[in-house]
C-alpha cells in the first residue's frame, strides 16, 4: 500500500477475474470463454485493417456498429450504446443511471462486479437472497429502490428468468431503471430487448465476448430508450470519447453479419451443455438447470474444493467460489467436445 494513494483508493476492494494462467496444455474451463473461435468473416475484417490507417483515430460514435446492432434488434441507432466490453458499459450504467438516493437492488449470488461498482461510485445497495432453488424471485424486489440489476441467465448459477416475470417487474417498478444483464442470453434464453418498446426504464446489456467469441476484443453494448442512452453517452464523452477502435468495430459488424456461423456455434455449445449435464449427473453431481455456456454443479459426496484441486493437478481449471451457499459448487465452462470428454474422464478417475 503506497503512501501516495488516496484514502479512497486504500479502501477499494477490486473485482477478482477468473484465473488466466500461462500454462501449456491447459484445459481452461473457468472463465466462460467460447471454445470456438470468432467468425472467419470477423477475422478477415480485422486483417484488412492492419495497415497505416491505424494511425488515425476511430470514429468516436462507432456509428457503423450502432447501425448494425439497431438493425439486428429492430431498434433505432439512438437506442444503442457501445463500449469496451460489457464491464465498461456497466460501469457507465452504475455511475450514470443507478447512483440514486434509494439503494440499488441485485441478487446476493450473482456477478461479483456489481458490489465493486457500488463501492467505486458510492452507491448504497441491498443484496436480495436467491430462492432455495437458487432462482431469482422478482417478487422480492417489490420495495423502494434506486434501480434493479440482475443477469439473465444469472451467473454463476446459469438459471434463467422468463420474459413474463421480467415484464411484471417492469410494470410494478416504473420509477427506477431495471437493467437486465444478458451476457449469456444467446445460449438458451429469450432476450428482453422487445420489451424496450413498452417500457421507458428498461436497459438491456450485451457482450460480444461469449456467444460471438470476441472476448479478446472487448466489445459490449446497451440497448434502451433514447433518454437512457443519452445519459450513458454523456458519461462516456466525459470519460473517453473514443471507446472502440477500428478493429473492434470491424470485427463486431462482421460478426453480426455472419448469422449462420453464430447460430451454428451457439447450437454446438448448447448440445455440449446437455451432454455434459447428463454425464455429470451419472457421476453423482447435482447440476442446476443452465441456459448459459457453463454449468453449476455440486457433487453429492465429495468436497468441491478438493475436486477442483484434483482437476488442477491434471491440467484442468474450473471455478470454485468460496461463498456461503455455493461453496460446494463448481462452475464449469463448456469447452470443446474433446475438452469436455477430458473433464469427464478426469472426474471419473478422481471420483473412483
Amino acid at each position: 500500500m503506497s503512501r501516495y494513494w488516496s484514502d479512497f483508493v486504500k479502501q477499494l476492494q477490486p473485482y477478482t477475474p477468473g484465473e488466466q494462467p500461462k500454462i501449456s496444455n491447459l484445459t481452461k474451463l473457468n472463465t466462460n470463454e467460447n471454445p470456438y473461435g470468432p467468425s472467419p468473416d470477423a477475422l478477415a475484417a480485422m486483417q484488412r485493417l492492419l495497415n497505416d490507417d491505424l494511425r488515425l483515430y476511430p470514429p468516436p460514435n462507432a456509428d457503423d456498429l450502432k447501425d448494425c446492432i439497431s438493425n439486428y434488434y429492430g431498434l433505432e441507432a439512438g437506442q444503442v450504446f457501445v463500449g469496451n466490453g460489457s464491464d465498461e458499459v456497466l460501469a457507465h450504467v452504475f455511475n450514470g443511471l443507478l447512483n440514486q438516493d434509494e439503494p440499488l437492488l441485485f441478487p446476493d449470488i450473482s456477478y461479483s462486479f456489481y458490489p465493486v461498482f457500488c463501492q467505486l461510485y458510492g452507491i448504497e445497495f441491498n443484496k436480495i437472497p436467491l430462492a432455495e432453488d437458487f432462482a431469482i424471485d422478482l417478487s422480492d424486489y417489490q420495495r423502494p429502490n434506486g434501480g434493479i440489476i440482475f443477469p439473465n441467465p444469472n451467473a454463476p448459477t446459469g438459471k434463467l428468468l422468463g420474459l413474463e416475470a421480467i415484464e411484471q417487474l417492469l410494470q410494478s417498478n416504473s420509477d427506477s431503471v431495471v437493467v437486465v444483464d444478458e451476457a449469456y442470453i444467446d445460449f438458451g434464453g429469450v432476450s428482453a430487448v422487445p420489451l424496450i418498446a413498452k417500457y421507458n426504464n428498461l436497459l438491456v446489456v450485451h457482450t460480444m465476448s461469449k456467444s460471438r467469441s470476441l472476448a479478446g476484443m472487448r466489445i459490449g453494448y446497451a440497448m434502451g430508450r433514447a433518454e437512457l442512452i443519452e445519459g450513458l453517452e454523456r458519461i462516456k464523452n466525459s470519460f473517453n470519447s473514443y471507446p472502440l477502435g477500428h478493429l473492434q468495430i470491424a470485427a463486431a459488424v462482421a460478426s453480426f453479419n455472419d448469422q449462420d456461423y453464430f447460430e451454428k456455434t451457439a447450437a454446438r455449445v448448447i448440445r455440449s451443455r446437455e451432454q455434459l449435464t447428463e454425464q455429470l449427473e451419472r457421476l453423482n453431481f447435482n447440476v442446476l438447470p443452465s441456459a448459459a455456456n457453463f454449468v453449476f454443479a455440486r457433487h453429492q459426496q465429495q468436497q468441491a474444493e478438493e475436486i477442483a484441486s484434483q482437476l488442477r493437478r491434471r491440467g484442468i481449471i474450473v471455478r470454485h467460489f468460496k461463498q456461503d451457499r455455493i461453496d460446494q459448487f463448481l462452475r464449469i465452462t463448456l469447452g470443446s467436445e474433446q475438452q469436455n470428454q477430458l473433464l469427464v474422464q478426469s472426474l471419473t478417475d478422481i471420483l473412483g
